[in-house]
């Protein structure tokens, strides 16, 4: 990230500051994705579609590695990461189906 200035210019504080912030961030957008997530299984229960969709998931690993490597990042721990939400996703899925 060629915006950020040189560490050596930059507090320890202000650092973490910035981890902090990134980490809300972070945060935020896990929130956005399991609103849409939600709203994604709302529209299966309606449809009578299965919880799972091998084919979408693929396509969202595979988008996964091709942001990894486009920003530089270990594409095995961000598929992981993305693995992770897909799979509390579905168990989330699940469960609603289950409970309605």
């Amino acid at each position: 990230m060629s915006d950020t200035p040189n560490a050596e210019d930059r507090s320890l504080d202000e650092l973490r500051h910035e981890i902090e912030d990134i980490d809300r961030e972070i945060v935020e957008l896990i929130a956005r994705r399991t609103y849409v997530a939600d709203t994604v299984a709302a529209v299966k229960d309606e449809r009578d579609l299965p919880t799972t969709d091998e084919g979408q998931e693929e396509r969202v690993m595979e988008r996964a590695g091709e942001n990894a490597e486009r920003f530089d990042v270990d594409a095995n721990l961000v598929k992981a990461i993305f693995r992770l939400l897909i799979e509390l996703n579905k168990v989330e899925q699940r469960h609603n189906r289950k409970t309605d």
